[in-house]
């Protein structure tokens, strides 16, 4: 069944979940101890600024008011990604939960974009949700290192090394 999404709803959609992945980023970064871990989770909200802003440029509705405006609203503290954020906290868990929260929210997030778009007849409103789908895969790629390395897996960049030995 086609579903059909126009093209200010599809940007708007696009604009508030690149906001709402950022705000989890953003709280995400401060809360983190570790440095390499805490750059990763800075880039991806720097990353996911930068999307929304792309979004922004197209956007043909004044709704919204200016982009800085919008970017600093306060985080929806309803987001899910962000009240499982504050459940790890209170484990005191948060950095290594951080991360398998980021790591499930980008792949649903993902799968879901690829299946909306699928159903979108308009082929301009769908590749607005398969650019973010492509966006959305290559953050989960990004996460999964890291965590490798978090929780000292073996890195991609060192399979050579354990597959000759």
């Amino acid at each position: 069944m086609t579903q059909e999404f126009n093209m200010q709803e599809a940007l708007r959609l696009a604009i508030q979940t690149e906001k709402d992945v950022m705000d989890f980023y953003n709280k995400a970064a401060a809360l983190t101890k570790n440095e390499r871990g805490r750059k990763v989770f800075d880039q991806l909200a720097k990353e996911e600024r930068e999307h929304a802003g792309h979004f922004f440029q197209i956007y043909p509705g004044k709704d919204l008011g200016s982009f800085d405006e919008f970017m600093a609203r306060p985080p929806k503290t309803e987001h899910a990604m962000l009240r499982e954020l504050e459940k790890a906290l209170n484990e005191n868990i948060h950095e290594r939960k951080a991360m398998q929260i980021a790591l499930k929210e980008e792949e649903d997030l993902a799968k879901n974009l690829r299946m909306t778009a699928a159903k979108i007849v308009d082929p301009s409103v769908r590749g607005v949700f398969e650019r973010m789908a492509k966006e959305t895969e290559h953050h989960y790629a990004l996460i999964e290192s890291e965590y490798a390395h978090l929780m000292a897996m073996v890195h991609e960049t060192d399979i050579d090394t354990y597959v000759r030995e």
